[in-house]
C-alpha cells in the first residue's frame, strides 16, 4: 500500500462546487474570497455577486483587490458599488453574466451612436490594433467592407449582422474564410466565445496556406486560456506542421503536442516539444513539470528531483493575472510534493518528509501532502505523529474537498501496529459497510457505459450526475466528485459549457431582429457542440469513476485481508496471556504515563477541531505489543 514509487503527473485544474445557492443573500469580502480561494469559477462567483443584489462600498473593493481576488470579481464589485461606472476592460477578460437589454438604435443599424451592447459601452483604445492588412482589401465586395469598418467603428453587433447574412445567403462564397474571420471577430467583442471559436476554428482549417490562419489561430489560443477549455485546441495541433506556428500560438501549441505525446507514451518526443515552450511563457513552468515527471517515468530520478527543485526555485514575475499566479502557486506545491514522492519511492522518508513539510496551508494540496507525509511518518514508526496527521485530513475541514478513503486504511494499520485490535476491527468494518454501495453505484454506473454502444450515450453519463435534473439518487460523497473535477481537461470543459449557458442568456439580451437571425444560428451551433462536449466529458467522468472503483475495490481487499490479520494477532495474544497468568494484574498495577517535551504545551482533544489546531495533532497512544 505505499505511494507510487514514479511520481504520477498530478492533474491540475480547478476543482467546482457541484452547486451554489441561487437565493439572494448579503456577501461579505471574506465570503467572496472563500469562494475564490477553493477554486469556484470566477464567471459563477460573480454572478453570485450579481444575485446577492449587494451594494459594496470602497473598503470591499480594497479588501478584494489586497487579497487577490480575479479581476473581473473586482470590476464586478465596482460596478455594483455606489460610486461610478468602471471603464471597460479589453476583452476577453471575463465571462459575460446577463445584463439589461440594449437601448433602441437608428433603423438602418443595430448599434447605438456608442454601440452599448447589453448596457454598457464597448468604447477600446487598442481592441482592433491587430485586424489583418487584408481587411483593406480594394478588391473585396462593398458589402463586406461595410461590415469591416462598421467592426472598426466598434459596432460588433451591426457588424455580425451584415457578415452573418452574407453567410446565410451563400452571397460571395469566394470570401468565405475571410467572412468567418470577421464574424469571429465580431462575436468575441460581445463576448460571445464559444460562437467566435466556432469561426476562428473554420479558418483554421482551411490551413496555413489561408492569409487569415497565422490571425485565427492566436484568437483560437487566447479563448482556450480564457475558458480553460484545450480540447479543441487538441484535436487539430498534431494536423498542424510546428513550422507553420504563428508567433502569438507557438508556444501553447508546443505545449499541447508535449501533452499530447506524453498522453501517447512517446516520452522523448513530448520531452523535445517541452523544450520549445519559451521561458517567458505562463505555460512555462508546467512544460518544465512535465518534464520532471517524464525524466521519474524514465528513471533518471535526479533529472527528475532537478526539473522539480527548478520549478519550485523559479522567480516567476506575472503583472497583474491573478489567474496565472494561482496556476503558478499550485505547480509549485505539486513540483514540491512529487520530489517528497521520488524520496519516498527511493524509502528515504526522512527526505520525502521535508518535501511534504514544504507545502504551505493555504495550497490547494495541503491535506494531500499531509496525508502522504503520513505515510512517510508511518514507515520510519512515527505512529502517533502519523495518526496526527489522519486526524487532520480527516477533520470536517475537508470533508467536502478531499476525497482519501486511504486515510482510513492508514489509520487502521497504525493502530494494528500498536496492538489495539478491537479498534482496527471496529474501524475497518465502519469502513468497508460505507464504502460497499459507493463501490456497487460507481461499478453499475460503469459498467451501464462500457459497450460501444453505451459509449456513444457518454453525454447521458455526463447528465447523470451533473445536468439540471439529476436522475439518480446518489450514495456518493461531494468530495468524490470534486476529486473527479480537479481533472484539468474535465474541468475546462465544466468552464466552457457553463459559458455556452451564459452565452444563450446575452443572445436573447439582445435586439429582436439580430437574435431571431443571427442569435439562432448562433444557438444552433451550440446546442449542437454541447452534445460534442457532454460526451467527452462523459467519458473523462466514466475513466476517474473507473479509477477510483478500482481503487476502492483494492481498498476493500486491504481492508479484509488486515481483519484476517487482527484475528492471528487476537490469537497469538490470548495465547500469550494464557501463559502469563499474572500479566493482568502487574498491568493494572503498573500505569506508565509519559512525560511531554517541556518546550510544547499539549491540551486534551475534546472532540473539537479549530482551523489553527490543523497540522498539530499528536497522539500518545501506547504501544500494547508483547
Amino acid at each position: 500500500m505505499k505511494l507510487p514509487t514514479k511520481a504520477p503527473l498530478t492533474i491540475l485544474g480547478a476543482a467546482f462546487a457541484l452547486s451554489l445557492p441561487t437565493q439572494a443573500y448579503a456577501l461579505s469580502c471574506d465570503e467572496i474570497m472563500n469562494m475564490v480561494n477553493v477554486n469556484v469559477p470566477a464567471n459563477i462567483v460573480v454572478q453570485t455577486m450579481k444575485d446577492s443584489g449587494d451594494v459594496f462600498g470602497s473598503d470591499d473593493i480594497s479588501c478584494l483587490t489586497s487579497r487577490g481576488a480575479p479581476s473581473e470579481v473586482v470590476a464586478q464589485a465596482k460596478r455594483m458599488s455606489a460610486g461610478p461606472e468602471p471603464e471597460p476592460e479589453a476583452a476577453p477578460t471575463r465571462a459575460v453574466q446577463g445584463r439589461e437589454a440594449a437601448p433602441s438604435a437608428p433603423a438602418n443599424r443595430m448599434d447605438a451612436d456608442d454601440d452599448v451592447i447589453g448596457g454598457r459601452s464597448t468604447k477600446r483604445q487598442s481592441a482592433y490594433e491587430d485586424l489583418p492588412e487584408k481587411g483593406n482589401d480594394a478588391a473585396d465586395p462593398d458589402a463586406i467592407k461595410d461590415a469591416i469598418k462598421l467592426l472598426k467603428a466598434k459596432k460588433p453587433l451591426t457588424a455580425s449582422y451584415q457578415l452573418y447574412n452574407m453567410l446565410e445567403d451563400n452571397r460571395f462564397p469566394e470570401h468565405a474564410t475571410k467572412i468567418h474571420y470577421y464574424l469571429a471577430r465580431s462575436l468575441q467583442e460581445l463576448e460571445m466565445y464559444h460562437t467566435a471559436q466556432y469561426h476562428y476554428m473554420q479558418v483554421v482549417k482551411k490551413g496555413p496556406s489561408n492569409p487569415y490562419f497565422s490571425y485565427a489561430l492566436p484568437k483560437l489560443v487566447a479563448i482556450a486560456r480564457f475558458t480553460g477549455d484545450d480540447s479543441e485546441l487538441m484535436r487539430i495541433v498534431s494536423k498542424i506542421p510546428p513550422d507553420s506556428f504563428p508567433r502569438g500560438a507557438k508556444n501553447h501549441m508546443f505545449y499541447l503536442l508535449g501533452v499530447r505525446s506524453y498522453d501517447k507514451e512517446s516520452l522523448s518526443k513530448a520531452r523535445k516539444y517541452f523544450s520549445q515552450v519559451s521561458t517567458k511563457s505562463p505555460l512555462y513552468l508546467k512544460s518544465e513539470y512535465y518534464r520532471g515527471t517524464i525524466y521519474n517515468e524514465q528513471g533518471k530520478l535526479k533529472s527528475a528531483v532537478r526539473s522539480f527543485r527548478d520549478v519550485y526555485r523559479e522567480e516567476v514575475s506575472i503583472a497583474n493575472n491573478a489567474r496565472d499566479l494561482r496556476e503558478v502557486e499550485k505547480i509549485k506545491d505539486l513540483a514540491l510534493m512529487n520530489v517528497a514522492r521520488i524520496y519516498y519511492g527511493i524509502e528515504r522518508f526522512d527526505e520525502a518528509t521535508k518535501y511534504y513539510d514544504l507545502v504551505p496551508r493555504q495550497s490547494k494540496y495541503w491535506a494531500e501532502s499531509l496525508f502522504e507525509s503520513a505515510w512517510s511518518n508511518f514507515m520510519q514508526n512515527n505512529l502517533n505523529h502519523s495518526l496526527g496527521q489522519v486526524l487532520t485530513v480527516q477533520s470536517p475541514f475537508f470533508d467536502q474537498d478531499e476525497f482519501l478513503p486511504e486515510a482510513t486504511v492508514l489509520r487502521a494499520l497504525t493502530f494494528f501496529n500498536l496492538c489495539q485490535y478491537d479498534e482496527v476491527e471496529k474501524m475497518l468494518l465502519d469502513f468497508e459497510s460505507t464504502h460497499r454501495t459507493m463501490q456497487t453505484e460507481m461499478k453499475d454506473f460503469v459498467k451501464d457505459y462500457s459497450s460501444q454502444e453505451g459509449s456513444q450515450m457518454a453525454d447521458q453519463a455526463w447528465n447523470t450526475y451533473f445536468g439540471s435534473q439529476r436522475k439518480i439518487e446518489s450514495v456518493l460523497p461531494k468530495s468524490l466528485f470534486n476529486k473527479i473535477l480537479r481533472n484539468q481537461s474535465l474541468a475546462g470543459l465544466v468552464n466552457h459549457m457553463n459559458l455556452m449557458d451564459q452565452e444563450i442568456a446575452l443572445i436573447d439580451q439582445q435586439k429582436q431582429r439580430w437574435s431571431e437571425g443571427v442569435g439562432t444560428y448562433l444557438k444552433k451551433i451550440i446546442e449542437a457542440d454541447r452534445q460534442r462536449y457532454e460526451k467527452r466529458a462523459g467519458r473523462i467522468l466514466l475513466s476517474e469513476m473507473a479509477n477510483n472503483y478500482n481503487q476502492i475495490s483494492n481498498l476493500m481487499t486491504q481492508s479484509e485481508i488486515i481483519r484476517f490479520e487482527v484475528v492471528d494477532a487476537q490469537r497469538v495474544d490470548y495465547q500469550y496471556k494464557a501463559r502469563n497468568v499474572d500479566l493482568a494484574s502487574a498491568e493494572s498495577r503498573y500505569q506508565i504515563d509519559f512525560a511531554t517535551a517541556v518546550e510544547f504545551i499539549y491540551w486534551p482533544f475534546n472532540g473539537e477541531f479549530w482551523e489553527d489546531e490543523l497540522e498539530y495533532y499528536h497522539y500518545t497512544e501506547k504501544s500494547t505489543c508483547k
